[in-house]
């Protein structure tokens, strides 16, 4: 193999480690076919067309691990996969060439090897003529607010149409309509083969990956319908972890006692994990965002030196869905951008750094409408107190945060950790965090430049005792209570980031008994439990 070209002995590394890995997946669901029990008890319908195409994602095999688990307990299991059952889905789409064939060959063949011995419902695309009509003549906006036969199928797509194409604006060019439709099209269709599962299982719940990516919101929307209870999932905050609820998974609802506060254990162990997170050693979904992190270089130190004070501002990826929670305030990140450029305008003796989130760079998933454009189309490098920091620039933001004299994000993570650090934290959208007193989170566009100005005038800032205190338990929760990390059963699949392979480990380890995430998921499926783990709740 040594004197193959080198991108033919990477083809033949990665089919032989991908028949490996699906080898071993195969023998787990044979397992799990033999030595589950005679089932008893009501269906749990699981769906997730949007976790992956060939390979297995980390929420693909969040599904199918917990779906495991439930058969050896006796649940049925009913898995609802497509089968060519969509115009175009979301992973399937080319922005760049809406027309090309879909990859339903190889994510077919992974759905064969992932449901080999399982109850599964197959769904292929079949065209609404009458719909179809309907939509020839429809413009991007007239999308947006389109209902069919009281479905608002324009709203349930409308993530999705942004996560393709990755921007929060859409144009009313020709690929546009082009995959609004499509995705309009595929959801009517998913509505009424999903309404047809649910008359013929009456299952007692659903899960679905995220909720929000149209195939689920659409299964999601039609069991809402019907009262039947839906749990999402998505990827948790630490390695190979998962977070479960019976809310929306990414707008992160967590009920954290008003009791519970640290104990010196668990402050030291927080303390460890934010000590690699500062040094940029941690990764999201499988993805490590820093490949490095340098120290701020001779010449930014020397520019901070000419102004009085320095704001850094954290902004996030545009079409990331938890934009869709995040807008409550401004109407999308930009427009808080805008009145960011206005305040510092106003304000020549405060250095203002935009630092875009290193995910609007990451390979295959670049956004096509960046904080960079935003900063070009504005003009930035000609505005002495502002700088901008580009994605793939691998600078630390912890040392701008502990120069700063107060920073502002739209929802980003790191306004938890400044607030941790002691830093003034002006938060513009709804977070995960904001659900404590964590930052400074005005409720109206008028109340954020307000308190923007006082803070920018004010000799020192006043930072309630309580925000540092109650960012700690919200992270700490986070990782340590609802992040529900299957690192037993799965490892890096050394292919894809983000996507992984089954460890050996023999079937008994998927019984409730044997494993505290698996008993914490049964007991929220099953039993309408919280999904924390149980061993690290507060007492």
């Amino acid at each position: 193999m040594m004197n193959l070209p080198s991108r033919l002995r990477e083809f033949v590394r990665v089919r032989l480690l991908r028949q490996a890995i699906n080898q071993r997946i195969r023998h787990m669901e044979d397992d799990v076919a033999r030595h589950a029990p005679i089932p008893d008890k009501q269906a749990i319908i699981f769906f997730n067309a949007s976790t992956r195409l060939a390979g297995l994602s980390l929420n693909a095999a969040f599904s199918l691990l917990s779906a495991w688990s439930l058969r050896l307990q006796g649940v049925p299991i009913v898995h609802f996969v497509c089968g060519r059952g969509l115009s175009k889905c979301v992973l399937g789409t080319d922005r760049r060439d809406v027309d090309a064939p879909m990859p339903c060959k190889h994510c077919i063949q992974q759905s064969q090897v992932l449901y080999q011995d399982s109850d599964v419902r197959w769904f292929e695309f079949t065209p609404d003529k009458a719909l179809d009509e309907v939509l020839t003549d429809l413009n991007v906006e007239e999308f947006k607010s389109f209902e069919y036969k009281s479905v608002p199928l324009g709203a349930l797509v409308l993530p999705s149409v942004r996560w393709n194409l990755r921007r929060h604006h859409l144009s009313g060019d020709t690929t546009t309509k082009a995959v609004y439709r499509h995705y309009v099209r595929s959801a009517w269709h998913v509505k009424k083969q999903f309404e047809l599962l649910l008359d013929e299982v009456e299952p007692q719940s659903i899960v679905v990956f995220n909720g929000i990516l149209y195939p689920e919101a659409t299964a999601r929307w039609v069991a809402e319908q019907r009262d039947l209870p839906v749990y999402t999932h998505e990827v948790g905050m630490g390695a190979f972890s998962a977070f479960f609820t019976s809310g929306e998974a990414t707008a992160y609802p967590v009920n954290i006692p008003e009791d519970f506060q640290l104990s010196e254990t668990q402050n030291e162990k927080l303390d460890a994990y934010l000590s690699k997170r500062i040094k940029g050693d941690f990764s999201m979904a499988g993805i490590q965002f820093w490949p490095e992190m340098s120290s701020l270089d001779a010449d930014f130190l020397k520019l901070c030196g000419k102004f009085k004070q320095i704001v850094p501002i954290f902004t996030n990826v545009i079409f990331d869905t938890s934009q869709l929670h995040a807008n409550v305030v401004f109407p999308h990140m930009f427009a808080w951008l805008d009145s960011v450029l206005d305040i510092a305008k106003d304000h020549p003796e405060t250095l203002f750094v935009i630092r875009a989130h290193p995910d609007e760079s990451r390979p295959g998933k670049v956004s096509q409408e960046s904080v960079a454009d935003w900063a070009e189309a504005h003009e930035l490098g000609q505005i002495p107190n502002m700088v901008f920091i580009r994605p793939n620039t691998f600078f630390s933001s912890y040392e701008m945060i502990r120069r700063a004299k107060f920073i502002m994000i739209y929802n980003s993570t790191i306004g938890m950790e400044a607030s941790i650090m002691g830093t003034p934290v002006l938060c513009a959208g709804k977070a995960r965090f904001t659900q404590l007193p964590t930052v400074f989170f005005p409720l109206t566009q008028d109340a954020f430049r307000e308190k923007a100005e006082i803070f920018l005038k004010a000799k020192a800032i006043d930072v309630p005792p309580e925000q540092p205190i109650n960012a700690r338990r919200f992270l700490y929760y986070q990782l340590y209570c609802t992040s529900l990390t299957f690192g037993d059963f799965l490892e890096e699949d050394n292919i894809w980031n983000g996507f992984v392979k089954l460890r050996r480990f023999g079937w008994k380890k998927l019984l409730p008994e044997n494993s505290p995430v698996m008993q914490v998921i049964s007991d929220g499926l099953l039993n309408n439990d919280d999904f924390l783990l149980k061993e690290k709740r507060p007492v």
